[in-house]
């Protein structure tokens, strides 16, 4: 089965440096990376390092996510971020588990014994809290439903109608996977301190997200 990564960033130049040397090229078929309108040379250095880069016709995570998996081939497609938080040896065992016959395969910071070196009290307590509720409403264990270091069957995409630019693109799809009956399981990962810089989520406007997005699934 071919596999395609999905690179989703906005002024990552640090990050890209560091991390994308680091994702090995017998890992994948096809690379897209979705730029949000960076104005640090990261265009410049992914287009020098020849990398297929576009850049996103309207603004936002869930927008990027939904243009960039259209302009893959792959039957199985990964979500990345170059920020240095996500580990790249997690590219292989996602497309491992879908070979053996999973449909969606969704990284956890807080699996096995697993953390996250980037969270702070807020965003500990949130995470905590979004995914508590998620498995109080829907009928599976997440132990990290937020992280949105993702890999799918490129057909969810059509079976479960992912179609929409909301931030929480990446939480509609495990959610409708859940309630579709689809084979999910996940996969522990340590997720590190980002790099270069302070996280672009605003953390307010994004918890509203999730709290519409569970609402409105559990009640379509």
């Amino acid at each position: 089965m071919k596999v395609s990564i999905v690179v989703f960033e906005i002024n990552e130049l640090d990050g890209m440096k560091a991390m994308m040397p680091q994702i090995k090229r017998e890992w994948y078929d096809e690379l897209v990376i979705v730029d949000g309108g960076s104005t640090d040379g990261t265009i410049e250095y992914a287009k020098e390092q020849g990398y297929n880069l576009f850049i996103q016709k309207e603004t936002g995570v869930g927008a990027a996510l939904n243009e960039a998996v259209r302009k893959t081939s792959g039957e199985i497609v990964i979500i990345y971020a170059p920020d240095g938080s996500f580990e790249v040896e997690q590219i292989p065992i996602i497309t491992q588990k879908i070979l053996g016959g999973y449909d969606v395969v969704n990284v956890s910071r807080y699996m096995d014994g697993n953390r996250s070196h980037d969270d702070n009290s807020f965003t500990g307590c949130g995470n905590w809290g979004f995914t508590k509720v998620a498995n109080l409403l829907f009928p599976f264990r997440f132990t990290d439903f937020l992280y949105t270091y993702l890999g799918f069957r490129r057909e969810v995409l059509e079976n479960l109608d992912i179609n929409n630019k909301e931030r929480t693109w990446g939480q509609i799809l495990l959610l409708r996977a859940v309630k579709k009956g689809l084979k999910i399981i996940e996969v522990p990962g340590t997720e590190f301190k980002r790099i270069g810089g302070d996280v672009k989520v605003p953390k307010l406007r994004a918890a509203w997200a999730l709290v519409r997005t569970l609402v409105q699934e559990k009640l379509s």
